[in-house]
Formats: structure tokens, sequence, C-alpha cells
């Protein structure tokens, strides 16, 4: 028999009239629609209506819905997520993942660049998943099976922190804080051209490319999307900014960098050649560099966050990893000289503090 934890809320009078997979997907931030519309198709979502149907219509109502259900204010709304279980997870595989906190209700790990977060059709395992399953004893169940404990995810070419949910109480609150925008994640990167002005705001909506399924872009009907940026240093070809997201859009530093005319360097999908167009300055040993890290020069360095149990302030750092120190090291070394390369390893440290 598959374990259950239950979830239940009440719609409110301003959600009145949406579909109820949009509904669950926004009033459980954790949850995506598709997660819901498969617990829908599970039989595993109940809705009470607020007025009560006449004892004719509520034998004729069926004990679950369907994704197009249509909520009204007043209705009681109970979801049955499945735990985990060893049969049907990932299974643990002892991967080197750094973990930087924990306790019995939530981690804090750095995530290797090249890692995939969870098990996904073409990457089985491997992931950061299993490796989850070998170092800590529980995890949430409201991901699912394949993405117990998984509050947010990095895209494989990323490396740095992501912080883990051990309980389902935990991961509600965890994903809360992220959608109420009181957490915080910051984030370093190499991108292409020198960024103007040196700080500011990206404010634009992402949504599905239409042209490219797997790709995400700025679109007026997408949902809305806010980076903060801030220049930390200039090496001749390439920038290196800190970066806050106020949102958690997939890929949403990357498409925004990219739109703003300085996409990411490394980035395959959204960036550009680095032989052509505004990246034909780049020095030869910068792109040898680009070539030997094999994804994104993006680094997830530092995450703030509230603990869901206690409600003080767990804070977590982590230094950029080796390949893009390395990286940091020849842009900073090919735009200034032999000898400039701790400006790679040190000057953007001491900027980020100013957040």
């Amino acid at each position: 028999m598959v374990k259950e934890t239950q979830w239940t809320t009440v719609v409110p009078a301003a959600a009145a009239g949406e579909r109820l997979d949009r509904f669950l997907a926004t009033a459980m931030p954790e949850m995506s629609r598709q997660r819901a519309q498969a617990l829908l198709a599970e039989g595993r979502v109940q809705v009470t209506p607020a007025a009560a149907p006449s004892p004719r219509a509520a034998a004729a109502l069926p004990p679950t819905c369907r994704a197009s259900t249509r909520v009204a204010a007043g209705d009681r709304i109970a979801v049955l997520i499945p735990v985990p279980q060893s049969t049907s997870a990932p299974q643990p595989q002892a991967l080197a993942v750094p973990v930087v906190y924990q306790d019995a209700d939530l981690a804090i790990v750095d995530k290797p660049r090249g890692m995939v977060t969870h098990p996904a059709p073409g990457n089985p395992d491997g992931t950061l998943v299993n490796a989850l399953m070998s170092c800590c004893r529980d995890l949430s169940g409201i991901g699912g099976v394949i993405r117990p404990g998984i509050v947010h995810r990095l895209d494989r070419g990323t490396s740095g922190l992501l912080v883990i949910a051990k309980n389902d109480a935990s991961h509600r609150h965890l994903a809360s804080q992220l959608s109420a925008r009181t957490a915080s994640r910051g984030y370093v990167a190499l991108v292409k051209g020198d960024v103007h002005p040196a700080h500011g705001s990206i404010v634009a909506a992402i949504g599905r490319d239409p042209n490219h399924r797997k790709r995400f872009a700025v679109r007026e009907d997408g949902r809305p999307a806010h980076t903060d940026y801030r220049v930390l240093a200039h090496w001749g070809a390439v920038s290196v900014v800190s970066l806050k997201l106020q949102t958690g859009r997939t890929h949403q530093i990357r498409v925004h960098m990219s739109w703003v005319g300085h996409p990411v360097v490394g980035d395959q999908t959204y960036g550009r050649s680095l032989r052509g167009g505004k990246s034909a300055a780049i020095p030869q040993a910068v792109r040898n560099a680009v070539e030997q890290l094999g994804g994104c020069a993006l680094h997830a360095e530092t995450l703030r966050l509230r603990h869901p149990r206690t409600g003080g302030w767990v804070g977590a750092y982590s230094p950029l990893p080796g390949d893009l120190v390395q990286l940091f090291a020849a842009a900073a070394s090919a735009a200034h000289g032999t000898g400039s390369a701790d400006v790679a390893r040190f000057s953007w440290a001491v900027a980020s503090a100013r957040w």
C-alpha cells in the first residue's frame, strides 16, 4: 500500500473560476502544473464544493476531478501526495556532493556542474536525487517519487547551492519562501560583452519558446520574471556579474542575460558562438577554458532563507569551483596581462558583499 500525506486548502475568492490544475500549481509553489495534472489523473485530488449540493446532485458528483474543472470560492480541496517508496524511488548512489548544512528538516548541498538534479529521460541515474537517497535518510514526497526533497533546481551546466526538504511541512514552507521572494539566492556569472548600466534589474516575463519547445524566451504572455544584477568586473570581451533572483523561472538568468545581449559564457542554448558577432574579441585562451568547462559560467554562490521550524535565518556560501576559477583567471589575465589572475579569484567576492 502506497503511503500518502494530505494537503488541504480552501479556494479564495480571487481564484474563483481558475482551472483546477492551474490553481494547484499556484497554491502549492513546489508543485508544477504537470505534477498537478498527474495527481489528478491518478485520482488523488478531491474537491468539496462550498455550496452544499442537493442529495441527488451529491450522489452524482465524481469522487475526483479533472484538470479542467473550474474551482469556486470556498471550495475545499484535498490532495493526497504519495510518499516516495524504496521500490519506486531512484536507487541510492554514493556520489560526491558536498553537504553544506543539514538538520532534521532540510539540507543545503553544493551541486557540481554536469550533474542533473533529478532523473529524467536520458538521465535515469547519476543525479543529485540518487546522491541524496544515499546521504539523507528522509526526504519530502511532494515532488513525487523521482524528485524527493527537490524544492528548486539548477540546470545541469550550473553549479552551486540547492536547498533540500526532508519532510513535507518543510517542503511547503521552503517553497512558499521562494514564491514570496523572502528567500535570497545569489549567483555569479561570466557573461559576454561590457554590461551597461553597471547595475539594474531585468523585468521581463518568460514562457516557452513557441519555436523550440525545450527552450524558454521572453514573451508578453509568459510568467513574471525579475532578475537583479551588478557588474563586478569587466575584462575585455567579458564581464563578471553578480545576480539575484527575485523569481525562479526555468533558465531565468540565462534567458534574461541573453535577452539583454549579454549571454552567459558557455551557454550552448541561449548564447552565441565565441567566434562570431559580439564575441569575436574573446581571446583563444579564454575559449579554451570555456571548452574545458563543459557548461555555463554560472554558479549559485549564496542562499539565505528562514528555517521552516525555528524561523531563524539559515545562510550558506559556495566559493567558485576550480573550473570557474581557471576560466576567470584566463579572462582576467588576457585582459590585464600576466599576474592579474588573482583579480579573477578575489575581486568578485569583495564586490558581491555590496548587495
